[in-house]
């Protein structure tokens, strides 16, 4: 969708505060819009879509509680080592699979 406006302009902002038993996503995201949009129709009592820009952002409302942040580590140099040592085996067995 062309919306006029630049990768810049395109925020995903995540407002809440301690009162509010809701948290507001706007997001032009086309994944997490997916999601959120797929999860309202889901669970409408705990997310809803409240505002269309017209220019291809939505802002939902999550209940918090459902909505999360999740900070990861970064990798090891073993860990790394391990998970491709991992994914190659993992490569090797599909390859020698028969169908």
């Amino acid at each position: 969708m062309k919306t006029g406006l630049n990768k810049s302009q395109k925020t995903t902002e995540i407002l809440f505060d301690e009162a509010s038993r809701w948290i507001t996503v706007n997001t032009y995201n086309t994944d997490l819009k997916k999601r959120l949009t797929a999860y309202s129709v889901k669970h409408p009592d705990l997310c809803r879509l409240t505002d269309d820009t017209e220019d291809g952002g939505l802002s939902f409302e999550v209940a918090k509680g459902r909505f999360c942040f999740r900070l990861t580590e970064p990798y090891s140099d073993e860990r790394r080592a391990a998970a491709g040592k991992f994914a190659k085996k993992q490569n090797n067995c599909l390859r020698n699979r028969k169908v």
